[in-house]
């Protein structure tokens, strides 16, 4: 199968990563336990492989399914540690922040683009890059706005450079700024990290680091929630251009707008919140079996998560920012920096 060699060189990488991470933290340093991160290990591994060693493409396949269905199937299966009542609790105390973070990006960022001589599609493509859900909102928001092929090019290589700094970089200053406050940390990095996969490995880092798994949870939902964000902000992006631009495009239909994930996470959460019932799950398994079942399930969902960051590293070029320019790499880097800096105030502020 072409995925295999892909798939194979992910995997052998997150296995590398935890060997690397145990070899560092506990038997060159002696500790008990190490406090390097494997998932960290594993996404700097891919870097290094992917940016010193021409890759053959026959690799590609496989790294591209890792970061997409693999990545998909670990979040959806992320889903039967939360209950619909916990589930529900996370998104609506996470709102205020996700639309703050939203509509600062898209205002601000739209504006200094035109400001230093790049259009105003660069700055909204960046904007709901950073602020909504990376390139998948990059690639939905293109056509409805007319953008350019390298416009969208340049704003998916920024989306992705500057978001594994912060993948790599927020668990800690998250730590730092809220004093180990787990709900404030995960929705930190849920609103602040750009693409799905690079919160959920800003996640893991976290749990890894700080022992903390209601971070990663909460990171996770929050990030599906802001997701959603699409629904309302490429419509409007639409009609706004289209009332400027005869050339603007449709927008595509809402439905197309729901990443099937998202769904899938909310139904392991149902499924977790119907087999909690009774005395029975589902009036049929006993009780230590379906313990079993969710343990064994959330290990499936984070050896997934952690081929998937393997991937990203493997998928992340440096080089390709250095072709670029200066103003566009400066639009792409202030605009990552302020959706961190609007969430961390917000979620100061209000909570």
């Amino acid at each position: 199968m072409a995925i295999l060699p892909g798939l194979i060189l992910a995997f052998v990488l997150a296995i590398g990563g935890q060997i690397l991470s145990e070899l560092i933290g506990v038997t060159w340093m002696g500790l008990p336990k190490s406090p390097i991160s494997g998932i960290m290990m594993a996404i700097l591994l891919g870097i290094l492989v992917r940016n010193t060693i021409t890759l053959p493409r026959i690799f590609e396949p496989g790294v591209r399914f890792g970061l997409v269905r693999v990545l998909r199937l670990g979040i959806v299966l992320l889903g039967i540690r939360l209950s619909l009542s916990e589930l529900g609790s996370i998104g609506l105390q996470a709102l205020p922040v996700i639309v703050g973070t939203i509509t600062a990006a898209i205002l601000i960022v739209t504006t200094l683009s035109r400001k230093v001589g790049l259009t105003g599609r660069f700055g909204t493509l960046i904007a709901v890059g950073t602020s909504i859900c990376g390139a998948t909102a990059i690639v939905a928001t293109a056509p409805a706005i007319a953008a350019k092929d390298d416009e969208v090019a340049y704003a998916v290589a920024f989306v992705t450079i500057f978001g594994v700094i912060a993948m790599l970089t927020y668990p800690f200053a998250a730590q730092w700024m809220f004093d180990a406050d787990t709900f404030k940390s995960g929705l930190f990095l849920g609103t602040s990290v750009h693409e799905t996969a690079q919160v959920a490995g800003a996640g893991m880092v976290y749990q890894q680091y700080y022992n903390d798994p209601q971070a990663l949870d909460i990171a996770t939902v929050t990030k599906l929630v802001r997701n959603l964000g699409m629904l309302v902000v490429i419509p409007v992006m639409s009609v706004i251009y289209h009332r400027k631009f005869s050339d603007a495009g449709e927008p595509p239909k809402w439905w197309t707008m729901i990443p099937l994930f998202v769904v899938g996470f909310a139904c392991m959460s149902l499924i977790r919140t119907v087999g909690d019932m009774g005395d029975l799950a589902f009036g049929l398994i006993e009780p230590e079996t379906w313990k079993s079942i969710v343990s064994y399930t959330k290990e499936t969902a984070e050896i997934c998560l952690a081929v998937a960051m393997a991937a990203v590293g493997l998928g992340t070029s440096i080089m390709g920012l250095v072709r670029i320019g200066l103003k566009p790499l400066g639009v792409g880097l202030f605009s990552a920096l302020l959706v961190g800096v609007v969430s961390a105030s917000l979620i100061a502020v209000l909570y």
